[in-house]
């Protein structure tokens, strides 16, 4: 059986690999949008979390024993413990002023710790294991899907979802959005918005790290592996809207199987779809799909 003149197997093979990248996308634009929205900084340094997060794993395996699940819990606590660090000793100096300050600093934190991780490990890679529950495939019938894949997807999308819920429906979130924008107002409610605010930052960091740990068992782990994804993440965020949790979600996924399709039709064109998308949604819509017109 074929679609378009290709076969049923190679074609639903490229949609999982389409929908696999856009729930890494997801999940990295959620804790970039998280970030902009309620603080205000283009976090810069999210592919480089992204990275320690996977490293984390990497080494809780190699000399501690540490398993995937319990890495799973571990490289979020130690990343986002990182991000608090972060926020509470450089960004918060720079909450006033102009955001470009923000991205600076941001950027050269993603090199210094690339810079670290590249002379401590090299850059050809390492191989993290598929955890024995979820190895193997399962026989679709139109397709063998691999379990950890799948594994990946659905997990991607509770972790988006509980996130975006978190936000949006709940009195921390309120309090969070209401932080942002009137933060003395909430501050005489007695919420502690400094901590508030630091530890949303850890918890975005932390998101990065769990996706980290996520893609460990699908691609080598290498200190460039968060910088070749960070771009193609502003992309999404830019094209959903800057600060919309939901937008990310939707707009990482569906850039994924866009990404995926095109690799079927049109290979050559499949590393800049993304860009073309986002300078078509640009000049349509300047705020983004679903970002607020000022």
């Amino acid at each position: 059986m074929e679609i378009f003149g290709i076969p049923i197997q190679a074609f639903m093979g490229q949609l999982l690999l389409g929908l696999v990248n856009g729930s890494f996308y997801a999940m990295l634009s959620l804790g970039l949008a998280v970030i902009f929205g309620l603080l205000g900084i283009v976090n810069f340094a999210h592919g480089a979390l992204y990275m320690i997060g996977a490293y984390v794993a990497w080494l809780g395996a190699e000399y501690a024993g540490i398993g995937f699940w319990w890495s799973l819990l571990l490289a979020p606590l130690v990343v986002g413990a990182l991000g608090v660090v972060i926020e509470r000793t450089l960004l918060k100096q720079l909450y006033k002023i102009d955001p470009i300050y923000g991205l600076l600093l941001t950027f050269g934190l993603a090199l210094i710790a690339e810079g670290v991780f590249r002379d401590q490990f090299g850059v050809s890679g390492q191989q993290y294991p598929v955890p024995e529950l979820l190895q193997g495939a399962t026989n679709l019938g139109f397709m063998i899907l691999p379990n950890y894949r799948g594994f990946v997807i659905f997990a991607s999308l509770f972790i988006c979802l509980v996130t975006w819920f978190i936000i949006e429906r709940t009195r921390l979130g309120s309090y969070l959005r209401a932080g942002t924008e009137n933060p003395s107002l909430v501050q005489a409610f007695g919420v502690n918005v400094p901590m508030m605010v630091m530890l949303t930052y850890g918890a975005g960091a932390g998101l990065a790290a769990m996706a980290g740990v996520l893609a460990a068992p699908i691609i080598q782990i290498t200190p460039l592996m968060g910088s070749n994804l960070i771009i193609i993440v502003f992309a999404v965020v830019v094209i959903g809207g800057m600060g919309s949790i939901l937008g990310s979600i939707l707009t990482g996924l569906v850039l994924g199987l866009v990404e995926g399709l095109t690799k079927v039709f049109y290979p050559e064109a499949s590393s800049i779809v993304v860009f073309v998308i986002m300078a078509i949604v640009l000049m349509i819509r300047p705020a983004g799909l679903f970002g607020k017109e000022k």
